[in-house]
């Protein structure tokens, strides 16, 4: 049978074009349906809603936004629900709260499915190159039958036990990107503001012990000014209040965490939510407006 793939949005295009160019028989559905085009020119059937999908897949692959897009897909709590997912293997590779994904994964498996969350860490390039890392939890059987159909997409998959690990594990990774960025950004804006040369303050951090990948793919675009996405402010803001969310349940502090939310709802405040995350550095440059004013005689 085909694999089903549903959510092509940012992340969600790209992981499944790698999917269609690796041979990947593929069935396709997108609420809007020019998302799924470059996928129909790659040999993917493009489905006329996502109970085809359903119907022809024996895994389906969900790259959605939030919750709400996933009960929706899979007609949750109507009688399409059961239909859909008996018999087959539900992918969720996007990011919601652990508390989702264990009531789903409880509700699947009544309903005769199997479930793996297995949400990925990587932006849009890391998704078009295939670089992204999976994080895989559920069932031991259903984790090793889905793990190499996310080879295409995937340059490494990790088991992480039983849900929600993986999708904690995505959330302790998110708070080390999140915070990471965030603090770059506000060192870019440091330097900036004290009229250093930016470049070479930039070329100083890439040849020194703090660069990484991530800081490889975010400088330019801090130097630049170039907020085009790879990973949206407000995907940010969604995934900041999760992490905070689960941190909370647990009784763990997060202090810098609450910080970053802070600035990434400013950030969206502002008008920026559809940019890239860097562009935090507008919240940080009216903060500094703001300090200026308040300085002022």
């Amino acid at each position: 049978m085909d694999v089903g793939f549903v959510g092509l949005g940012v992340m969600g295009q790209p992981m499944a074009l790698n999917l269609a160019r690796a041979g990947t028989p593929l069935v396709v559905w997108n609420r809007t349906p020019s998302r799924a085009e470059p996928l129909r020119a790659a040999g993917a059937h493009v489905a006329s809603g996502p109970g085809e999908v359903f119907g022809r897949a024996r895994t389906v692959i969900l790259m959605l936004a939030d919750e709400a897009a996933i009960d929706t897909v899979l007609g949750r709590g109507t009688p399409a629900f059961a239909a859909r997912v008996a018999g087959r293997v539900v992918v969720h590779m996007g990011t919601t709260s652990p508390d989702h994904s264990r009531e789903l994964e409880r509700d699947i498996r009544a309903a005769g499915g199997g479930y793996v969350e297995a949400p990925v860490s990587g932006s849009r390039e890391p998704a078009e190159a295939g670089r992204l890392v999976a994080m895989l939890g559920g069932e031991a059987a259903d984790v090793k039958e889905v793990a190499p159909l996310l080879a295409p997409m995937c340059r490494e998959t990790f088991a992480c036990g039983p849900v929600p690990g993986a999708l904690l594990t995505k959330l302790a990774v998110n708070l080390f990107l999140i915070t990471m960025v965030t603090g770059l950004t506000e060192a870019y804006h440091f330097a900036d503001r004290h009229g250093l040369d930016r470049g070479r303050f930039l070329d100083i951090l890439d040849a020194g012990p703090m660069a990484s990948a991530v800081s490889r793919m975010k400088a330019p675009k801090l130097l630049a000014r170039d907020f085009a996405v790879q990973a949206a402010a407000l995907d940010v803001l969604k995934n900041n209040r999760l992490i905070a969310e689960a941190a909370r349940a647990s009784g763990l502090a997060s202090p810098l965490l609450d910080v970053c939310h802070d600035l990434f709802g400013e950030t969206v405040e502002l008008g920026h939510g559809a940019a890239d995350m860097v562009a935090v550095l507008h919240a940080i440059e009216a903060r500094t407006g703001t300090h200026a004013r308040a300085r002022r005689p």
